[in-house]
């Protein structure tokens, strides 16, 4: 069954940076402050170090990095849903900048995905991108221009603002998430702020000097943030 994602969340991408036991000792980080921090992350890992994860954690929701559309049988070397769902994938990702998808393809993967009951993860590179992709509701869109993916600059907050409310305007329900070139938990807490329902980081936190500590700052932040809405909130609230 698809997980229900409580929000604000965190996000990691582990791409290539590590694989094998460095994946499974970051994910058990991330595994550890999920349950401290009572937050829910999202943990997107290559097929190959999928299965692994999934039977050493407890708190991730596992999301493959990508898949292809076909169906048991043929296929010698295509990555099958139905393998990804079988390891432990709860979900995918599709359309990230780093894997591209056309709008076709990222169409029938929805579709397949919406078959085994996998959360969606997608990828969009601008505003007109993110409405494209949001009328074949996904269950989050992270819109990320591909120029700022890995290099430490952030999207500035008229892009976070603009794409929250174009995604929002066609679906209501999707989440909308900010990750790209995060690299403090300050940003991480910034973005929430400002209106996104997670954020997410990968070279932010394994180019860091403390890969470890920085994911886990990272979730903390998630965690302060969605106290000081809450906060926000119930005085609003108390004012009405």
């Amino acid at each position: 069954m698809k997980p229900q994602i409580r929000t604000p969340y965190f996000e990691i991408g582990i791409k290539n940076y590590v694989y094998g036991q460095k994946t499974l000792e970051l994910a058990k980080v991330a595994d550890a402050a999920a349950e401290k921090y009572d937050l829910d992350v999202l943990f997107i890992v290559p097929a190959v170090d999928l299965r692994m994860v999934a039977e050493n954690t407890k708190n991730l929701i596992l999301i493959a990095a990508y898949m292809d559309t076909l169906r048991p049988g043929r296929g010698m070397a295509d990555v099958l849903p139905e393998g990804l769902k079988a390891a432990g994938a709860q979900g995918v990702c599709i359309n990230h900048s780093e894997k591209p998808m056309s709008l076709p393809q990222i169409r029938k993967t929805i579709e397949r995905a919406r078959e085994l009951d996998m959360l969606v993860f997608a990828c969009s590179d601008s505003v007109a991108e993110a409405k494209a992709i949001a009328q074949m509701g996904p269950d989050i869109i992270n819109p990320e221009p591909s120029e700022l993916i890995g290099s430490g600059q952030t999207s500035d907050m008229s892009f976070v603002k603009d794409t929250i409310r174009a995604i929002k305007e066609v679906n209501p329900d999707i989440m909308v998430e900010q990750a790209a070139g995060i690299t403090t938990p300050e940003q991480v807490y910034d973005f929430i702020m400002a209106g996104s329902e997670a954020a997410g980081a990968a070279s932010g936190i394994f180019n860091a000097e403390k890969p470890y500590e920085m994911a886990d700052a990272m979730i903390g932040a998630v965690r302060r943030a969605a106290d000081d809405l809450a906060k926000m909130e119930g005085k609003h609230d108390g004012k009405a």
